[in-house]
């Protein structure tokens, strides 16, 4: 049984290189789903592996041994081991618990800030112009009470040509409507729940730029000039003095790796669908979330076990 538990908690770090190839080697709509997906489904099973591991822990206390209803201890394997895994298990789920809470907090104190620094300015079709020499340029995620904007600068606006303008426009248009902050949101969650899957945020965001860019490209009637529009700016930001701040959702004209988006854009865009990498991956969540249940279920047995059950009727627990 804990071994069965112990697998979906490895099967993470199998993620990010699989993750790196698909992001180039299938459309970069079906990559962005695609990843986001395995990250989210990986988590998923390791928050739920990581509690139901903590299980033979809390029912050595009294309180709870008597809420469930035990007559005999749980019989989930060697004492030592089990209690040991058991202990690491709460001690990963508190980590868990409390980074995701501070960065979240942080995450959201950093979207407030960015709707305050637009609060009140004038719009024209969701294009809101900030009076600020610092080039940037991102697709800020609407919220309930106040919709979504591109967010241009001054500085931005200068560095550019005027025929640069409208793929940048473009591109931000198009994080807005694909609604891709959710799926860097989704990623962020993912990454702090295991240190491998962390390592997959950045092919999430460049599976979202790689759409964006695209979008951009097919709006503009030109991938040269889109090329050019995003090497100028991500050249202009680089030469600023400063960074504008902002929150991970709000994706900007130059993130994730400029050059390698670059280079997909002088190219012709990846038209396959499917891919021996995306069977791969389909098969890594698969198998996490096959021994995963296996293991709750052989856990559940051990437990019915415990409190007087005709062991006949259950699946004898494995060490």
């Amino acid at each position: 049984m804990i071994a069965l538990l112990l697998l979906p908690l490895v099967l993470p770090f199998v993620l990010p290189p699989l993750a790196r190839r698909v992001v180039h080697q299938v459309r970069p709509a079906i990559a962005l789903w695609a990843v986001t997906s395995a990250a989210s489904a990986l988590a998923i099973g390791v928050v739920a592996c990581l509690g139901v591991l903590l299980i033979p822990l809390a029912l050595t206390v009294p309180p709870v041994a008597a809420l469930a209803e035990l007559i005999q201890p749980l019989q989930a394997g060697p004492g030592f081991l089990v209690m040991a895994v058991s202990a690491l298990a709460a001690g990963a789920l508190v980590v868990t618990s409390v980074t995701g809470v501070r960065r979240a907090w942080s995450e959201v104190r950093r979207f407030r800030a960015a709707h305050g620094d637009v609060a009140g300015l004038p719009e024209a079709g969701g294009l809101c112009v900030l009076d600020d020499p610092r080039p940037d340029a991102y697709a800020l995620p609407g919220t309930r009470r106040r919709p979504g904007r591109i967010v241009v600068t001054t500085g931005m606006l200068r560095a550019l040509a005027p025929a640069e303008r409208e793929p940048l426009l473009a591109h931000e248009r198009a994080h807005l409507a694909g609604r891709h902050h959710l799926f860097l949101a989704a990623a962020q969650l993912a990454g702090w729940c295991h240190p491998a899957l962390a390592a997959v945020v950045p092919q999430v965001s460049f599976a979202a730029e790689r759409v964006a860019d695209e979008a951009a490209a097919r709006a503009a009637g030109d991938r040269a000039l889109t090329a050019q529009a995003v090497g100028r700016a991500a050249l202009a930001v680089t030469r600023g003095r400063e960074r504008i701040e902002r929150p991970m959702v709000a994706r900007g004209v130059v993130s994730g790796p400029v050059p390698a988006r670059v280079k997909a854009l002088l190219a012709q865009a990846p038209t396959r669908r499917l891919t021996p990498v995306l069977v791969a991956v389909t098969l890594l969540c698969g198998t996490a979330a096959a021994s995963s249940l296996t293991g709750a279920i052989w856990l559940h047995d051990g437990v019915e076990v415990a409190q007087g059950e005709d062991p006949d009727h259950c699946t004898p627990s494995l060490p």
